[in-house]
């Protein structure tokens, strides 16, 4: 059997699992570069790339251990079980996951090599990529398809309250996206304590944070604790 080995690495404002998108594409604010190992930075591999939007990530989930043939998702109050094949969990014969991501621009000379700045990501910090491929609207888009048990379960958007100040403490490149992803209601979907504080390491910062009703209030923002370092996605449903 041939072997695969990470051709790339992303880097992402996210250093954790917590917060992050459940699917690809939903914050589209959420951006990152995809940087190539030292081995595949040859420009040639990414030529006519540039003329496609969207591509294809097919990547690791480099810190799951063993696999199960059901799984609870938590879209589902995370007190029913489907099969593995019907989600997109982690725990899988072979822990590999998909995003499909916009590609914002190809910069093929850089001091890391080539790298492509994607946007759309639901991908933690330094995920390894096994392979990259453009996405085709003519043959990978099927507006008609059926979303099995997802069909009747909807994402809602949340108003988020945050002060001036605690804003002024994230970076200004990630304040759009922070506001994004707390709007999409990051906690697991079985969670709904409204006393409950969560925290969110984000582009350096950690944001803290309650839900109370449809409101996302913002307690506190600080600087975090935690290094941007190496994982990737609890992918789930």
């Amino acid at each position: 059997m041939t072997e695969i080995h990470p051709i790339a690495r992303i880097r992402t404002d996210f250093p954790q699992k917590f917060g992050l998108p459940r699917q690809s594409g939903l914050v589209e604010e959420l951006t990152g570069q995809i940087v190539f190992e030292p081995e595949y930075r040859n420009p040639d591999m990414l030529r006519g790339l540039e003329g496609f939007s969207h591509i294809w990530l097919i990547w690791g989930f480099s810190q799951s251990k063993g696999w199960s043939p059901t799984v609870r998702p938590p879209r589902l109050g995370g007190n029913r079980r489907m099969g593995v094949f019907a989600t997109r969990a982690p725990f899988r014969p072979n822990p590999l996951g998909l995003s499909s991501l916009r590609l914002d621009r190809v910069e093929p000379h850089t001091e890391r090599g080539p790298v492509l700045h994607v946007s759309g990501v639901d991908l933690m910090d330094g995920t390894p990529i096994y392979d990259i491929k453009p996405y085709v609207s003519y043959s990978d888009s099927h507006p008609e398809a059926a979303d099995g048990f997802l069909a009747p379960l909807e994402e809602r958007k949340l108003s988020v309250e945050i002060t001036q100040e605690q804003m002024e403490r994230v970076p200004a490149r990630g304040r759009g996206a922070l506001l994004a992803v707390l709007a999409n209601d990051p906690r697991p979907a079985y969670q709904n304590d409204p006393e409950r504080i969560y925290g969110m390491d984000f582009a350096g910062v950690n944001v803290r944070f309650r839900v109370e009703g449809d409101r996302v209030i913002v307690r506190e923002v600080r600087q975090s604790d935690t290094p941007a370092g190496t994982g990737e996605r609890d992918a789930t449903q």
